[in-house]
């Protein structure tokens, strides 16, 4: 980890919420700067958020924000752009401010006002779930923090993930939303296919403890495979081995339509990572688009 600075800077936090609060409390845990406002749409919360910290004036006005070094809006994504104008017209962050948002789906071009102004502008999202603020803060260290921003920004985004404990990588160009997106079938859709699973598992005639005991080691056990083996090592299953009337007894008995598109369009997405011979993935696909069926 880098050197702490030898003048601490002064941040401002525009957002008090789970997240802006967490990380504003682990820098100044980390004695990496001090805490200039913290301000939020009401006074009770932004006080709120200033008990959390630890440090720092609560306001509900644009204008009381101090002169800092660092501006942290951590709104919701919908009010970044906003904020960033409603700034901007202030005058308060100057050329060569660092102001940064956290949004895992906006990239810094939301900050174009600021930027326009000589503000170096970038963002820094932490991938981690900020549910729990105190659990949160507990969990920062080694968590991957990504980056993205102007070239001025870049190095101070990577110390302030530094000092968070952080891994810091930085985004190609335009890179946010394929980042955001994959995040999300990462996550939000790994919670959706194993919906799927146990909705097949019911059908089969299994309570929920029993699909949880069937399911739930098996997916750990293969996502630790793909981690550790990559996704084409880890595949097995009919898909893997052109098992096409496996594949087509599955399909035969899954009556729901919504579940029945989605083994099809996965089992589409898997086919690439086979290393079947050209004719047995056009078979398969054919059968997963419905167009041929095997012989029994």
């Amino acid at each position: 980890m880098p050197s702490l600075p030898t003048h601490l800077m002064l941040l401002n936090l525009i957002g008090g919420g789970r997240l802006g609060r967490t990380l504003v409390r682990a820098w100044r845990d980390a004695g990496y700067c001090e805490i200039g406002a913290v301000l939020c749409r009401d006074v009770a919360h932004a006080r709120a958020a200033v008990a959390f910290i630890g440090a720092g004036q609560p306001t509900i006005a644009l204008n009381a924000l101090p002169a800092a070094e660092l501006w942290l809006i951590a709104t919701p994504d919908g009010a970044i752009a906003q904020i960033a104008a409603m700034l901007a017209q202030t005058g308060r962050p100057r050329a060569g401010d660092l102001v940064f948002h956290a949004s895992g789906a906006l990239d810094a071009g939301v900050l174009a006002p600021l930027a326009d102004r000589g503000v170096d502008c970038g963002s820094l999202h932490p991938a981690l779930s900020f549910a729990d603020p105190q659990r949160a803060l507990a969990s920062l260290p080694g968590t991957a923090c990504a980056l993205e921003g102007a070239a001025a920004a870049l190095p101070r985004l990577e110390a302030l993930a530094h000092a968070l404990g952080g891994l810091p990588f930085r985004l190609a160009p335009g890179g946010k939303a394929a980042y955001h997106a994959a995040t999300v079938v990462a996550s939000n859709y790994l919670v959706t296919l194993a919906a799927l699973a146990q909705r097949l598992a019911g059908q089969a005639g299994l309570d929920a403890d029993a699909t949880n005991a069937v399911l739930g080691p098996l997916m750990r056990q293969t996502l630790d495979n793909v981690l550790a083996l990559g996704p084409a090592t880890a595949l097995t299953g009919p898909i893997a081995r052109g098992d096409a009337q496996t594949v087509a007894r599955h399909l035969a008995i899954i009556d729901d339509p919504l579940l029945g598109d989605a083994y099809r369009t996965l089992g589409l997405a898997t086919l690439p990572l086979t290393a079947l011979p050209t004719d047995q993935k056009e078979a398969l696909a054919g059968l997963l688009r419905g167009e041929t069926n095997p012989q029994s």
